[in-house]
């Protein structure tokens, strides 16, 4: 089977792969400056703009689920162009969504479309890398999270403050942003060495018994970061505006975006950590922006609450490189993208469950003492992760895996 003329190299194949990483983060965060503006338009309560984000989360462990493993069958290049179709469908119905309803639909469209390409697109970049640039993979991977974050966060409040069509015209943007990069992966290699030559078949995710400590100290940090971030991203522009009295949403969407920033840059800065310093300093970060944030709740600070969204983006850095880099350290390379599934699974789990239980916390209690109660539990669920990455013994490594390479594809396929 010849290779096809128009499908790119394995460089510009990685970059590829990291910009449809960039979607999911993007995806996600896509409406986070939006839900002070649909509560105050459809006079929603805390718990219906929670469950907007919450739906999300769902969706992403329902379509993990049944379909985690996917890519690692019918190649990586298929599923992300399933995954990032059914994105921007979900981004579409925001753009004219005239009532909640859309939103709901449209943020389960967003949901199927980054569990389809979430694993898959982590899975590719660490494929089409340079041979052992196994970390340097994972930390390009973080980065890219980390613009997608930036982008929705910050683009989203300026365009709310100083642009038409508030909450409307970021979703627009998207969807261009979504039509270039599904061009792109038109173009990426149709089948790769990665993939097994098994049939898929409809399974409930599994960890192969050698992985199951490494994936338990990894699924721990991951569910960790995501758990905080999901704090930031569903309820950081509305603490911003009520708790902390800012009502410019550029300068919110700024404050709120340190989080991504610092994950970026975090990821870059610390990329040669090992998995179990990582995840340790991760932790302590999470920890320490979780008090943080308590305490600009308590003073109505500003600049203690851009403190805590810095230290929060170092945080979830730290901790998801940390859980990436030793996964993809011991998941032999026809499993790597179910084993990355799962983690997925079980991290965007608890991003919903999270984002809801704070949602009924703020209607019932007030969003400051849910702040404060979720804060405390959050920091539990960090020091439960670095408790595991330091006593936990990881499995002897396997052998290292031969890169991929996009000029051939696997033969007979």
């Amino acid at each position: 089977m010849s290779q096809n003329s128009r499908t790119w190299g394995r460089k510009r194949s990685f970059w590829v792969a990291a910009a449809v990483v960039v979607h999911t983060l993007w995806t996600s965060a896509a409406p986070a400056m939006m839900y002070p503006l649909y509560a105050h338009q459809w006079q929603l309560t805390p718990t219906v703009t929670t469950l907007i984000f919450a739906v999300f989360p769902v969706f992403v462990v329902a379509t993990l689920i049944a379909l985690g493993d996917l890519s690692d069958y019918i190649g990586r290049r298929a599923a992300m162009l399933w995954g990032l179709t059914a994105s921007l469908i979900g981004v579409l119905l925001f753009a004219v969504a005239p009532d909640v309803t859309w939103l709901l639909v449209g943020r389960a469209f967003m949901g199927i479309g980054v569990g389809l390409s979430a694993g898959p697109s982590a899975a590719a970049v660490v494929e089409f890398s340079a041979p052992g640039k196994a970390k340097l993979a994972g930390a390009i991977t973080t980065a890219a999270q980390a613009f997608g974050l930036a982008a929705a966060l910050i683009m989203g409040g300026g365009l709310i403050q100083y642009a038409p069509f508030p909450t409307r015209l970021s979703f627009w943007v998207l969807v261009v942003v979504l039509v270039a990069t599904l061009a792109g992966v038109w173009h990426l290699p149709r089948h790769t060495k990665a993939e097994s030559s098994k049939r898929w078949s409809l399974k409930l995710p599994q960890i192969h018994k050698p992985l199951r400590r490494v994936f338990l100290v990894s699924v721990s940090a991951v569910l960790s970061a995501y758990s905080v971030g999901a704090t930031m991203l569903s309820l950081g522009s509305q603490i911003a505006h009520d708790l902390i009295g800012s009502s410019n949403a550029l300068v919110n969407g700024g404050a709120i975006s340190l989080f991504a920033i610092l994950v970026g840059f975090t990821g870059i800065v610390a990329k040669r950590f090992s998995s179990k310093l990582s995840i340790i300093a991760g932790a302590s970060f999470s920890i320490a922006s979780l008090l943080l944030l308590m305490l600009a709740t308590a003073t109505h600070a500003l600049p203690v609450f851009l403190l805590s969204s810095a230290a929060s983006g170092a945080g979830y850095s730290l901790l998801f490189m940390g859980g990436l880099n030793l996964i993809n350290a011991h998941a032999p390379m026809h499993h790597r993208a179910g084993t990355l599934s799962a983690l997925f699974l079980v991290a965007y789990l608890m991003q919903g469950v999270v984002a809801m239980l704070l949602g009924r916390a703020a209607t019932a209690w007030g969003l400051d003492l849910a702040i404060d109660v979720g804060s405390l539990a959050l920091a539990g669920l960090s020091l439960g992760a670095m408790l595991l990455a330091i006593f936990v013994r990881e499995p002897q490594k396997p052998p290292a895996d031969q890169p991929v390479s996009s000029a051939q594809p696997e033969a007979g396929r």
